[in-house]
C-alpha cells in the first residue's frame, strides 16, 4: 500500500517521429517506412496540440530534457524541427541548460542537416551507427555505409553541441569476439562523448523474430561484454547504465531521468507518458494512438490508453528502471517517487539479497557484480 503522498519528480518530454527510410529487421519500435512525402506541417501541428492537451500534467515544473526519437527524426526538415521546438518553448518552461536530443541516421542526406538542427535548438545528437563493418550493416538492414558513419561522427564533433552519442550494437549475426572488439575500438577512435553499446536481442514481431539469424553463444557474448567494458574504461568512458558509457559530464540527462523513475510527457504516435499526480497520490501511464494516419485524424483523441499504475506495479517498474543504473538506489528516492514503504520493498528484495545479487544499507540498495549479470533474476523476485 502507498506509504505517503508522492512528490513530483523531474519532468522530461519525449517527441516521437515515426517515419524511416526503411524498417530494420531487428526494430520493434513504432516506426513506419516512408511511402511518400512526410506530412510535416500537419504532424507538427498535431504534436503541439497533443502537448497542449497534456499541459495539465506539467504541474508547474520546468522541462529538463527533450528527446526527439523515432523512427528517424533526421528525415524531417530543419524548419519542421525549428517549428516544433519553437512551439514547445511557447507552451513550456525549459530549465536552464535543458538537454535537447535528436536521433539521427548517419546517411549523407541527414548529416547535411546537422548544422541546421543545431541552429533550431538541438544541443545533442544521437547517431545510429550500429556497426562499422559493411557486411554487418547490410545484415542489420542499415542504409548507410562505414564511411558515412565516420563522416557523421566527425561532423558532430565540430558542431557547437553540448554532447553527442554514437549507438553501437554487439552480438550481431555470426559476430566473433575479435569482430565485436574491432567494431568497438573503431568507435572509440571517433572519440564521441557518449557511447550506447548494447547487445542485439531478437524482439517479437520483427523480421529477425520470423527468420532468426545465427547469433553468438552466451559465453562469447559474456567475453564481448567483459573485454569491451575494459576497452571503454581504458579510453576514459564511465559506465553509468547497463548499455551506456560516457566521458565525465556527458551522461544523458534524459535517459537517466527514465531510469530514475522520473516523469515524462510523450507526444506523437505511439508515444508513452508516465506522470505523477501528487495531489491525488496517483501515477498514470498514457499511450498515444500508434498509427500516423490515426494520430493525424483530428476527430480522434490522441490518447489511446490511460491507466493508473498500481502500487504493486510501482515496485517492479521502479526497480526495473533504477537497477539499470550502476549508482546505489536511494531508499528515500524510492519512497518519494513511488509513495511506497522502503521497508516493504526490502522485504520483497530479500531473495535477491540472500543470493548476494543485492546488498542493503540503512539508506540504499546496491546491485553486486553478480546482480548485474543476473538482473532479470533480481527483477523476477519482485513479480
Amino acid at each position: 500500500m502507498p506509504k505517503a503522498s508522492l512528490e513530483l519528480p523531474e519532468l522530461s518530454l519525449y517527441v516521437h517521429i515515426p517515419w524511416c527510410i526503411q524498417k530494420c529487421p531487428y526494430c520493434d519500435f513504432n516506426s513506419h517506412k516512408l511511402t511518400g512525402n512526410i506530412p510535416e506541417q500537419a504532424y507538427i501541428g498535431r504534436l503541439l496540440d497533443d502537448l497542449k492537451a497534456d499541459s495539465e500534467w506539467v504541474q508547474g515544473r520546468d522541462i529538463h530534457s527533450i528527446f526527439i526519437g523515432g523512427g528517424t527524426p533526421s528525415v524531417m526538415t530543419a524548419s519542421a524541427i525549428q517549428r516544433l521546438l519553437d512551439g514547445i518553448r511557447a507552451q513550456l518552461t525549459l530549465a536552464e541548460g535543458c538537454e535537447i536530443t535528436l536521433e539521427a541516421n548517419p546517411g549523407t542526406f541527414e548529416t547535411e542537416k546537422f548544422d541546421d538542427f543545431v541552429r533550431a535548438g538541438v544541443t545533442r545528437l544521437s547517431i545510429g551507427i550500429q556497426s562499422l563493418q559493411h557486411h554487418q550493416l547490410q545484415a542489420l538492414g542499415r542504409i548507410h555505409d562505414p564511411q558515412q558513419a565516420r563522416a557523421a561522427a566527425a561532423h558532430a564533433g565540430v558542431l557547437p553541441l553540448t554532447s553527442f552519442n554514437l549507438d553501437l550494437m554487439h552480438g550481431l549475426p555470426d559476430q566473433s569476439l575479435a569482430m565485436a572488439l574491432d567494431d568497438l575500438k573503431q568507435v572509440i577512435e571517433l572519440n564521441p562523448p557518449h557511447i550506447s553499446w548494447y547487445q542485439l536481442t531478437i524482439e517479437p514481431n520483427t523480421l529477425f523474430a520470423s527468420k532468426p539469424p545465427q547469433l553468438p553463444d552466451d559465453d562469447t557474448l559474456w567475453d564481448i561484454y567483459l573485454q569491451g567494458h575494459q576497452l571503454l574504461q581504458a579510453a576514459g568512458y564511465q559506465q553509468y547504465e547497463v548499455s551506456a558509457y560516457a566521458k565525465p559530464g556527458h551522461q544523458s540527462r534524459h535517459n537517466r531521468n527514465y531510469w530514475r523513475y522520473g516523469d515524462y510527457l510523450g507526444i506523437g504516435c505511439g508515444a508513452h507518458s508516465k506522470v505523477t499526480l501528487a495531489d491525488r497520490n496517483t501515477i498514470l501511464r498514457c499511450e498515444k494512438v500508434k498509427h500516423p494516419q490515426g494520430y493525424l485524424d483530428l476527430t480522434r483523441n490522441p490518447r489511446y490508453q490511460l491507466t493508473e499504475i498500481t502500487p504493486e506495479e510501482r515496485y517492479f517498474e521502479f526497480f526495473m528502471n533504477q537497477l539499470r543504473l550502476l549508482e546505489p538506489v536511494s531508499k528515500h528516492r524510492f519512497e518519494q517517487t513511488t509513495g511506497l514503504s522502503a521497508d516493504a520493498a526490502s522485504a520483497k528484495l530479500q531473495p535477491a539479497i540472500s543470493n548476494q545479487w543485492l546488498v542493503e544499507s540503512d539508506s540504499h540498495w546496491q546491485l553486486t557484480a553478480s546482480g548485474h549479470r543476473y538482473l532479470n533474476s533480481v527483477l523476477e523476485t519482485l513479480l
